[in-house]
């Protein structure tokens, strides 16, 4: 897949042949297999994110099918169907420009613009090596599309040059949320959108589980991390297999626990720690989603009050949010 011409005028000069070196807004990058990628130093809590999200994409096996299919859904649940906003086209022409800030192995990027991917102008960037799984995925669909490895706070893009910045679970893993979204919202043209989730903080006892667990996880290599997880996938499988619900007669305030109806398994998911379950997903697919919360150092969780005062401070206006237990999704117009 050839490197698209528009990502000359993003960059701000040609991009460099395979192999060779430019430097663009002081930050100095490299193309290799196709992808322009930064040599930039990043923070010993990010380079240990990064590596356990480059192994995590590798493993394509475990979030090609049912996953894929659930983030589809779920994306649209939370954001509605975007490309059919509008605004998407109305406002930005036949071919908005989007970048997807931390786009991983382009799970969340495909879900929710796949259906428009040969209309739109897509940048994928991400600190780790799953920008090369994302390019094998668009290569694979015939997609053409614009890839750069770099950390989100040093995009080597132009400020106010793309319509859409798109960052799906992603602010959290860097060592400051708030800085995250500012840097990537200086790419953003006036009237453009940013459409962001981060997670929402939990209840005490699922708050120290997840810290408890992480700690644990960062002196395991992403191998071993991965096996260690297993054992709590399947503890989350045989609750959700159980398919047993409980009743809460009274608020248990100190623990932050509403009353009422609950699953068995969604009760310890949401109240004692994450152990995910789908009925449709094989045993990997749900370790992968598992994983994929416990495994990175950096990930913070925030409630809504911060995230309008983040979104106020930088001059975007929230048009749309949707605060569910596992987090916070925004779409927000930069005024």
């Amino acid at each position: 897949m050839a490197t698209p011409n528009w990502m000359s005028e993003l960059v701000g000069g040609p991009v460099p042949e395979e192999a060779h070196s430019a430097t663009f807004f002081g930050h100095e990058v490299t193309t290799i297999s196709g992808i322009l990628r930064s040599a930039e130093f990043v923070s010993a809590a990010q380079e240990q994110t990064k590596e356990t999200f480059g192994f995590k994409w590798a493993k394509r096996d475990t979030f090609e099918g049912s996953v894929a299919d659930h983030m589809r859904n779920w994306l649209v649940e939370k954001y509605g169907d975007i490309p059919r906003a509008q605004w998407f086209f109305g406002d930005y022409g036949p071919n908005p420009t989007v970048l997807d800030a931390g786009c991983g192995a382009a799970l969340s990027g495909i879900a929710l613009f796949g259906p428009v991917m040969d209309r739109i102008r897509y940048l994928g960037v991400d600190v780790s090596t799953a920008v090369d799984v994302a390019k094998k995925r668009f290569e694979e669909r015939g997609w053409s599309a614009g890839f750069i490895q770099a950390d989100l706070n040093q995009i080597p893009v132009k400020e106010e040059s793309v319509d859409i910045v798109f960052s799906e679970g992603v602010l959290h893993h860097t060592d400051d949320t708030f800085r995250a979204l500012s840097a990537v919202t200086r790419h953003v043209k006036k009237g453009g959108r940013v459409i962001f989730y981060v997670y929402r903080k939990k209840g005490p006892v699922r708050e120290f589980t997840d810290d408890y667990v992480r700690d644990k996880l960062q002196a395991m290599s992403p191998e071993e991390g991965w096996a260690a997880m297993e054992p709590l996938s399947q503890l989350g499988k045989l609750l959700g297999d159980l398919n047993i619900e409980i009743d809460i007669k009274e608020p248990i305030d100190l623990l932050e626990i509403p009353a009422g109806k609950i699953n068995l398994q969604r009760f310890f998911y949401w109240h004692v720690l994450k152990a995910f379950y789908r009925p449709e997903m094989t045993l990997d697919e749900m370790n992968h989603i598992n994983f994929d919360w416990f495994a990175p150092k950096n990930a913070r969780r925030h409630t809504i009050d911060e995230v309008r005062t983040w979104c106020a401070s930088l001059g975007l206006s929230i048009e749309h949010s949707c605060v569910e237990d596992a987090g916070i999704s925004i779409i927000a117009k930069r005024l």
